[in-house]
């Protein structure tokens, strides 16, 4: 715990320092030293330059909170859902939650164009997320047996479903708005500004409240749904709920973001081995790491190939690809 906290410190400068241009840490420290009103001779250095200032405040700590946020979130969704589904393979995009976002936003983008204003992104996606979680609640009840496996396949059908609903509107709209929707689709921080860091906190705030708040339900779940039931814990009533605070999460977190893959599924199996498998310490573990792997990825991303901007996605998914190939190797051996 003290070495994820101390990794998101030592991470949090580098961010706001870094990216088209490069800013000193000492004016870096000014900056965010006077914004927060201390008086400067408690601060060292001096940013004079008022739009430097400017960029420090209003454009990248906002972004280096969003990092924060959306890796606290996204990693203590793996965490659950790994957990009440049983699968180690579980986190937002087998069930449809990312997709179905991915999908409301590129209808806006291709089609229905910016008609509420900055608002209309985030809405379009929230919906589209929130849409495809009650399709595959809806797919799972009408099914004989509601276990685990139910809520995979359901989820899985509902993911191809909107994967394709995807591809289909970026074929048929407008053909100039690809690039926005290829950008968009792999994930990215450059839409973080003051007034959407709070939907970020909020969708980060929302599963991490939730699993810290049920942990010993969900330690529950480590021992088999029979003897969960057994203890008490209202099983598939749990696993509704679980899911259904993972889409609300996730549809916000992706209509700020983007799609940023296979952090949910990474962060429980790097934690657990430090923090054992009982869930107080794991979600806050996941949180602390997932934040740190936000950090480290965006920051990548916009130092790699300057001027240009990578899509945090692209990041995500390398570093996720290198992580199952090692978790083949090692469970073969």
């Amino acid at each position: 715990m003290a070495t994820g906290a101390a990794a998101i410190a030592a991470l949090a400068l580098p961010s706001i320092a870094y990216g088209s241009t490069v800013i000193a840490l000492i004016d870096v420290i000014a900056a965010l030293g006077q914004a927060a009103g201390l008086d400067g001779d408690l601060v060292p250095g001096s940013v004079g330059n008022i739009p430097v200032a400017k960029i420090i405040v209003d454009l990248r700590l906002p972004r280096t909170i969003m990092a924060i946020c959306v890796g606290v979130g996204l990693g203590v969704i793996g965490a659950l859902l790994q957990t009440v589904t049983r699968n180690d393979l579980a986190d937002p995009f087998p069930f449809g939650l990312s997709s179905g976002a991915a999908a409301g936003a590129v209808s806006v983008i291709t089609i229905f164009g910016d008609r509420f204003g900055i608002w209309t992104l985030p809405v379009a996606a929230f919906t589209g997320g929130i849409l495809a979680a009650g399709i595959v609640l809806l797919l799972v009840s009408r099914v004989r047996g509601q276990g685990p496996e139910r809520l995979i396949l359901a989820g899985l059908a509902v993911s191809f479903m909107f994967i394709a609903l995807t591809n289909y509107l970026v074929f048929a709209g407008d053909q100039r708005a690809a690039h926005s929707v290829l950008f968009w689709t792999m994930g990215g921080l450059g839409l973080a500004r003051w007034d959407n860091v709070g939907l970020a906190a909020l969708g980060a705030g929302t599963i991490l409240a939730y699993g810290l708040w049920n942990h010993r339900k969900l330690d529950a779940f480590l021992a088999g749904e029979n003897a969960a039931e057994s203890l008490g814990v209202p099983v598939v009533r749990m696993c509704r709920t679980a899911f259904l605070v993972a889409a609300f999460s996730t549809a916000i977190l992706v209509s700020v973001a983007g799609v940023i893959g296979f952090v949910g599924l990474m962060i429980p199996h790097l934690s657990r081995p430090l923090a054992g498998p009982l869930h107080l310490r794991l979600i806050a573990s996941c949180a602390l790491f997932g934040a740190v792997l936000l950090l480290a990825s965006d920051l990548l991303a916009r130092t790699l190939l300057p001027p240009q901007e990578l899509p945090i996605g692209i990041i995500t998914s390398s570093v996720g690809a290198f992580f199952v190939v090692t978790m083949l190797i090692r469970n073969r051996s």
